[in-house]
């Protein structure tokens, strides 16, 4: 035998282990000895492979295990575990043969603690949800436009650099109120309900910042991270709530009693700012679409206005014209009568005087005689005729002058002038003139010819 590979008197007796059936031996005795088996500690180093699988360390201060969680079970996981986080696992030990290490396959996983939290979580939302709190008819729509946003939160969150880069981008003339406050501890609870009363009384009318909305956020964490937020207190603070409350706590995973009982629940607070304010964008499209349909109805309304003036005008006609008409139809009217009343003068005349040559030259004196009738009828007929005549053109002086009042050249000599287009349509409202149109305007010693520059309607 070769002496190195000998051993001293007793241990003759010892078998000597290949090294796979030792590894294998050991790991029955584990399983015999301590499986099933559960333990606490924190992650390390989590991974997740392409298979599904996961792998990871459980790690404290006096030691740490290699642990894997397959794919069936990583599947029924209620979170994502991330570094630091305190964990509870359940599964078994065992040794992974090809390396000879000790490790932990893992079965279930919960975040160390969780189980009687959850708890209180369970009890204190079934109670509210029997009191009506979480109803959906009492909660209230978001106001599409508000005055202001306020926002709750600690200083030092990432989530408020999240909020207010999302709120600056989408509605940066919306001004937003902050109202620290610490987002976990002891203290946060109530420190997050004297927040919120404050922005209430921004919420009252005749305060000088008006609040119309609030955000109540904070970032992702654990069970105990979020533990504030499920505090009965606080939840009768944000039903008491003057204006809507929009719930933004950690990930899309995470709920709280706060999210039960705000009017809305986001997923994140960067979503919670985005559902709180529709982007500037949007309202100027609607803004521009509702400039475009008025400006449409008054062009439309101002067409119908402009053609129903053009008929009118087109029945009146112009103004000078019908004056002159009428000027006209009067010196027509006063020719006439000037004509008959010296034709029946003429013919008295005419009668007269057949009547004096038919007269026998022996009847001198009664001759004589008649003529001094006829001179004396002559002289009284000649006033007779005359009164009526006067008052002919008395009455036709009167209607001259009248006429003369509707002279429009009368108003134009005060000062006044008569537009037209180029169509010779009269423009009586400075409306009716566009920029740049041309127009004339007659004046009482000519027209002139110009192009509208500006209007100032009253």
């Amino acid at each position: 035998m070769n002496p190195e590979f000998s051993l001293p008197g007793p241990d003759l007796a010892r078998p000597v282990w290949a090294v796979g059936a030792l590894v294998h031996a050991v790991a029955d005795a584990l399983q015999a000895c301590f499986n099933p088996v559960a333990v606490r500690g924190e992650v390390s180093g989590f991974s997740r492979a392409a298979s599904g699988h996961c792998y990871f360390t459980l790690k404290d201060d006096a030691g740490q295990l290699r642990c894997a969680l397959f794919r069936r079970n990583a599947a029924l996981l209620a979170f994502t575990p991330r570094e630091g986080d305190q964990v509870e696992l359940r599964g078994r030990l065992s040794v992974y043969e090809a390396r000879g290490d000790l490790q932990l396959v893992v079965e279930s996983m919960a975040r160390a603690g969780q189980g009687q939290l959850f708890e209180q979580f369970l009890r204190l939302k079934a109670r509210l949800e029997a009191e009506g709190l979480f109803d959906a008819g009492r909660k209230r729509a978001l106001p599409p436009m508000p005055r202001g946003i306020g926002v709750v939160t600690s200083l030092g969150a990432a989530a408020l650099h999240d909020v207010l880069t999302a709120l600056a981008r989408r509605v940066p003339h919306i001004p937003v109120l902050l109202a620290p406050a610490p987002v976990q501890g002891a203290g946060a609870p109530q420190a997050l309900c004297d927040a919120l009363s404050k922005l209430y009384l921004h919420a009252q009318a005749g305060s000088a910042l008006s609040v119309d909305l609030i955000l109540l956020v904070r970032g992702g964490g654990s069970i105990e991270d979020l533990w504030a937020f499920n505090d009965e207190h606080l939840a009768r603070t944000i039903v008491a709530s003057p204006v809507p409350v929009v719930s933004g706590v950690g990930h899309e995973t995470d709920f709280t009693i706060a999210d039960f009982v705000a009017d809305l629940r986001a997923p994140t607070p960067t979503a919670a700012a985005e559902l709180a304010s529709a982007p500037r964008e949007q309202w100027l499209g609607a803004l521009d679409e509702q400039r475009q349909r008025l400006q449409r109805a008054v062009q439309g309304r101002l067409d119908a206005e402009g053609q129903r003036l053009d008929r009118w005008a087109a029945r009146l006609g112009r103004p000078s014209g019908a004056v002159a008409a009428e000027q006209l139809r009067l010196a027509r009217l006063a020719q006439r009568l000037e004509h008959a009343q010296a034709w029946r003068l003429q013919q008295e005349r005419a009668r007269l005087q057949g009547l004096a040559e038919r007269l026998p030259r022996a009847v001198a004196p009664p001759l004589a005689a008649a003529r001094l009738r006829l001179e004396h009828l002559s002289a009284r007929w000649h006033p007779a005729t005359q009164r009526p005549l006067d008052a002919a053109h008395e009455r036709l002086e009167r209607a001259r002058l009248r006429l003369a009042l509707l002279d429009p050249r009368l108003v134009l000599a005060r000062g006044y002038a008569w537009l037209q287009d180029d169509a010779g349509r009269p423009v009586t409202h400075a409306a009716d003139a566009a920029i740049g149109q041309a127009v004339s305007a007659t004046l009482a010693d000519g027209r002139l010819d110009m192009t509208v520059a500006q209007r100032h309607l009253r």
